[in-house]
């Protein structure tokens, strides 16, 4: 991860403040996602130090939403923990595509990049391109982890107060989010066959296996296969 070559290096302390500014809208979407997840856990009996817990050591919203429901229902640990697996399967997608910033690079320091990897922190670091650096994942992945562990804890607090979160609209903003990052990776109707496969084989995965995580995987091996395949075409 560093600067092109052919610009002046930038101070790191400038690179972490970039980051940090850049994840200052997904912060504002992730808040009310994450007291959402945080009221709901408080429902399924989870302490707020066992939502921080889970927040600071898994970070990852979706497959902690995926946990808090199987919870609520009485499931087995080995039966949370495969799918929590399974819903982020996607992240071995995601880490091939760092795997060439991340060469030669000291494994201690790429195992704390890796830990702060979610579909968000990645996203900004492939739109960041070749200018990608550590010091700018770190400021878009500290601000983030730092809201989420804030605002799950907060909303685990609360969450007695809220008799129905999702009367207040608030499970709309995972969806806006990742809109808004789809928005981002746009580059006109050339990009749409691995987007039409994803959605396809997400849609028709959940139709026959409902209620799993399978479908996650299903979408993201599809629509990684189709940009493969177009890459190695063109």
């Amino acid at each position: 991860m560093n600067a092109p070559s052919s610009s002046p290096p930038v101070p790191a302390r400038r690179e972490f403040a970039l980051g940090a500014v850049h994840a200052l809208p997904i912060v504002v979407g992730a808040v009310p996602f994450g007291l959402l997840l945080g009221s709901l856990a408080a429902k399924a009996g989870i302490s707020p130090l066992e939502m921080g817990l889970m927040s600071g050591l898994v970070f990852a919203g979706s497959s902690q939403f995926v946990a808090v429901e199987l919870w609520s229902k009485g499931a087995a640990g080995a039966a949370v923990a495969g799918s929590i697996l399974l819903v982020n399967l996607r992240h071995l997608l995601m880490g091939a595509t760092l795997a060439p910033r991340l060469a030669g690079r000291p494994k201690l320091g790429v195992g704390a990049t890796l830990f702060l990897m979610t579909d968000e922190v990645w996203a900004l670091a492939l739109r960041r391109g070749e200018a990608l650096t550590f010091a700018y994942w770190f400021g878009v992945g500290l601000t983030l982890y730092v809201a989420w562990l804030a605002s799950t804890v907060a909303g685990t607090l609360a969450g007695a107060l809220i008799a129905d979160p999702a009367a207040w609209g608030l499970d709309f903003t995972f969806i806006a989010v990742f809109l808004c990052l789809l928005a981002g990776f746009w580059k006109g109707v050339g990009s749409l066959p691995p987007w039409l496969a994803s959605g396809a084989a997400a849609l028709g995965v959940h139709a026959l296996m409902p209620g799993g995580p399978w479908h996650i995987v299903a979408g993201a091996l599809a629509g990684g296969a189709v940009a493969a395949w177009r890459g190695r075409a063109s």
